[in-house]
Parts: C-alpha cells; sequence; structure tokens
C-alpha cells in the first residue's frame, strides 16, 4: 500500500492541470487548481521522504506486473528530497505567479502547463525504467517549451528556438542510447540493467553507449561544451518562469547523470567519471566568465547556473561516497538559491522593464529587506560561510582533496572567487550606486496586496540560512543518499526481490 504514494506527485498536479484547462475562463479556479496542485507534491513528498527513511526505498509496479517486465515507479532517498524539493520550489512559484503573471499569459493555459512541467520533473525522479525517464523527459520538455514561448516576443522566440532544437538533439541522442541498449541486452529497467550489463558481451558498444548518455544528459543539464543553449533562452520569459526553469530543469538533467553513472553505467569509471569531472570543471569556469561579461541581471544569473552545474556534476566525477554525499547537498542548496534569485529579479520587474544593472541603482536605501533577501543567496551562490552554499562547496572540496583530485579543486575555488566578484558587482550596481535617473526606483511595497510576491522569497531566503545552520541533520541525509547512489544494493533488493 505504502508504494501508492508514489503516485500523489504525478496524478494530484495532472488533475489539477486538466481542471485549471477545462475551466481556463475563471481565474481563480485557475489559482486555486495552481496552488492545490503544488502543494499537493510538496505534501506527497514529504510524506514519501519520511517513509523511504524509515522504511527504505519504495517501489510501485503499475498493473501488477513485476519488475523488469512492467512499468515500475520507485523512491529511495535522492528521488524522495527532489520531489519534495520540487513541490516546494513549484509552491513558491505558483505564488509568486499570483501577483506577478500577466492575465493573457494565465488566459492563454500558464497554470496548467506549470502543473505538467512539474509532473513530468517528479516522474523524471520516480521512474525505475530508462525509457520511461525518456517519456518523462520529452512531458517536461514540451512544457517547458509552451511556457518559454507563451507571449510570443521577439526575444523569446528566439530562445526557445533554440532551447527547442538543441533540447530535441539531445532526446534524439537519448533514444537513439536507449534503442542500441535494449538490443544489446534486452531489458530497460534501470535495476535490471545494474544486473544484467557487467555481463555484456560488446565492453566498447557498452562503452559507447554511455558515451551517448552522457552527451544526452549532458546538454539537458547544460555541461560545458554543450550549454550555451541556456543563456541563450532562461532570460527571455517572465522572472517567474525563469525562476521555475533555473530551479528544476537542468536539476533533471544532474539527476538522470547521478542514477544512470552510479547505477548503470560503472563498468569503466576511469572512462565515464574522468570525462564527467573534465567537464564539471570547464563548466564551472566557462559559466561564471560568461557571468562577469554580462551587464543584464537574467543574463548574469543565467551565466551562472551553468557555472554551478559544474558543482552538482562535480561530485559524481569523483564517484566516492563523500563526493556523491557532496553532489546531493549542493543539488538541494542550488535548487533554493537559483530560484531566490530568479524571484528577487521578478521583483525587479514589477517596477521596470529594463533589467541592464548599470541603468539601476539605489535599491539598498529604498528597499533595504529587499537587499537583504537578495544578499543571503547571493553570497550562498558564492560559498560564504555561514550559508549553505559554503557547506555544500566544503564537502565537495574535502571530497576531491582526499583522493588527490587538486585540479578540480582550483577549477571550484577559482570559480567561487569569480562567483563572489559577480554578485558583488550585482550588489554595487543594483544596491550601493545612487539610482542614474532622478527618480527613484520603487519596488512593489510589503503588504497584503503584495504578499504573494514578498512570501516566496523571504521563505526561500530563509532556507538558505536554516539550511547552512542546521547542516549537520541535513548533511547526515544527503550522506545517507550519497552512499545509497555509491552502494545501489537496497535499491536494487527494493525493485528485484535480489541483492547485486
Amino acid at each position: 500500500m505504502m508504494g501508492n504514494l508514489l503516485i500523489v506527485p504525478l496524478i494530484v498536479p495532472f488533475l489539477a492541470a486538466a481542471l485549471a484547462l477545462l475551466l481556463r475562463s475563471n481565474r481563480m479556479v485557475q489559482h486555486g487548481a495552481a496552488l492545490v496542485g503544488a502543494t499537493g507534491i510538496l505534501v506527497g513528498g514529504i510524506t514519501l521522504l519520511t517513509v523511504v527513511i524509515r522504511q527504505g526505498p519504495l517501489v510501485l509496479t503499475v498493473g501488477g506486473w513485476p519488475a523488469p517486465f512492467g512499468i515500475v515507479f520507485v523512491a529511495d532517498l535522492l528521488s524522495a528530497i527532489l520531489v519534495t524539493l520540487t513541490g516546494a520550489m513549484g509552491l513558491a512559484v505558483v505564488t509568486f505567479s499570483l501577483r506577478a503573471m500577466d492575465r493573457e499569459r494565465e488566459r492563454f493555459g500558464y497554470y496548467p502547463l506549470l502543473l505538467i512541467l512539474l509532473m513530468g520533473v517528479c516522474g523524471a525522479f520516480l521512474t525505475g525504467d530508462i525509457f520511461n525517464l525518456y517519456v518523462w523527459f520529452e512531458v517536461l520538455l514540451i512544457a517547458s517549451f509552451v511556457l518559454l514561448a507563451l507571449g510570443s516576443e521577439r526575444a523569446q522566440m528566439e530562445g526557445a528556438l533554440k532551447y527547442v532544437t538543441i533540447n530535441l538533439v539531445a532526446s534524439t541522442l537519448f533514444l537513439v542510447a536507449v534503442g542500441l541498449l535494449y538490443a544489446e541486452v534486452g531489458t530497460l529497467n534501470m535495476a535490471d540493467l545494474a544486473r544484467v550489463l557487467p555481463q555484456a558481451d560488446s565492453p566498447a558498444l557498452i562503452a559507447a553507449i554511455a558515451s551517448l548518455f552522457l552527451m544526452a544528459f549532458g546538454i539537458k543539464a547544460a555541461l560545458f561544451p554543450l550549454y550555451f543553449w541556456l543563456p541563450a533562452a532562461y532570460h527571455t520569459p517572465p522572472p517567474v518562469v525563469s525562476a521555475i526553469f533555473a530551479g528544476l530543469l537542468t536539476k533533471v538533467g544532474v539527476y538522470a547523470l547521478l542514477r544512470t553513472f552510479t547505477l548503470i553505467f560503472v563498468g569503466d569509471v576511469g572512462y565515464t567519471h574522468t570525462i564527467v569531472l573534465a567537464a564539471a570543471g570547464i563548466t564551472m569556469i566557462v559559466g561564471v566568465l560568461g557571468a562577469l561579461a554580462q551587464t543584464e541581471l537574467r543574463r548574469i544569473l543565467s551565466f551562472l547556473i551553468v557555472s554551478h552545474i559544474g558543482f552538482a556534476v562535480m561530485g559524481l566525477g569523483l564517484y566516492t561516497p563523500e563526493g556523491l554525499a557532496g553532489a546531493v547537498f549542493y543539488i538541494v542548496e542550488d535548487m533554493v538559491v537559483l530560484t531566490a534569485l530568479f524571484l528577487a529579479s521578478g521583483i525587479i520587474a514589477q517596477a521596470t522593464s529594463n533589467d541592464n544593472i548599470q541603468d539601476l541603482g539605489g535599491l539598498y536605501k529604498s528597499a533595504p529587506l529587499f537587499a537583504l533577501l537578495f544578499l543571503l543567496p547571493a553570497l550562498s551562490l558564492a560559498g560564504v560561510p555561514p550559508l549553505s552554499g559554503f557547506f555544500a562547496k566544503l564537502a565537495l572540496l574535502q571530497a576531491s582533496l582526499a583522493i588527490g583530485q587538486y585540479g578540480i579543486v582550483a577549477a571550484a575555488l577559482t570559480t567561487s572567487v569569480l562567483t563572489l566578484l559577480a554578485v558583488s558587482r550585482i550588489w554595487s550596481e543594483l544596491f550601493w550606486k545612487p539610482y542614474p535617473r532622478r527618480r527613484p526606483l520603487t519596488l512593489p511595497p510589503i503588504s497584503a496586496e503584495n504578499a504573494a510576491l514578498w512570501l516566496p522569497l523571504a521563505a526561500l531566503a530563509a532556507t538558505v540560512v536554516v539550511l547552512g545552520l542546521a547542516v549537520g541533520p541535513a548533511f547526515r541525509l544527503a550522506s545517507e543518499a550519497g552512499q545509497q547512489l555509491f552502494e545501489p544494493s537496497a535499491y536494487l533488493l527494493a525493485v528485484l526481490g535480489e541483492s547485486r
């Protein structure tokens, strides 16, 4: 019976999306359905996480067909953590949208699309079948493409075309890799693949298939050299759409890398994971240098997304329990921080359509609370103690030093210093310097009417602080998730009923 919990994060947003679509002319119904859908994911995720902590991985076999023959949903600690975070980020973005989203986009299906996107993300985190991982990727890709293009502004359409073209290339590579894998071993259940792949007769072909998966997921995660579509697209839609993209979409690509390259493709770690580690280091440096070259706030943040994907993937490249634990903790921290920063840019967008930091200023004097709410996630992104980003980076650095990977340590430290420089530049331009025009920039006031704007940002900024102050319990949970990734025997036992 407990396995039925796995359906909750999928069925609740689906039903809410259907209701919002059927009654799309009723704005109150759309708002209510979106809040219920996001809250359902969050409550389902928390419940799922509680059960998984107590009982171990949960499995649901659809239609009673046992693995590896039927469709299987699986939740281990990593999946449960990420589903919970999906609900939390979804609820923050939905709440912010109630005040920030224009009625024209609402009328054309913004809330149903957002809910379908959240459902697709949860499906990707919970599926136990690599072909169904492809299906869930396509669900969220379709929803995200329409959200990106909704409004049909010139910049949006240009960004959307780049986004969908590159992601379709990734999907094609993914599908080809799935077909080759099935032809070679005759199964697509991920636990079963972990069991049978070591006995495959063609190690060279398996290495080639692993490379295809690495390219496909590398594109979706925005790893170097396949990252360029992200900063070209993420700054173009409304800031609240950018926020959910920043918080969730690239993390699905990182999750797919973590899952497949700890469970399935571990036969030649010296080849595959060395490539991952090198890509992670270059991604860090290239992304932060791109951020330093920009002057528009959301372009800067988009390049910082790319840069800090490198930290999340770094733990996989190290392929130690400590490295994987650091990766899990970093993903959690990064989801919160980037969503908060893009929501902060959304509050600025309520006052002006210009997000060129050289044309803005004076916000520390006119909006000191907003300055604090921006500063906390920005400093966490740079890894300043005692915020959560510091402890996430510290864990990754310690794991790297433990196995003598000094090159990635140098890349991570350099990136952190340059990230601090980038956020200091934002702070100096937006908050310290006087507003260059006669009339000061006036942000929406903190009031009951604007509570939907301020509460999500305040909650996310507070989460950054809490994760830093309560790092012990949070990191213990991440360590357990990292250990499960490194030694997946509990996952295999839950799905197949036998140990590896």
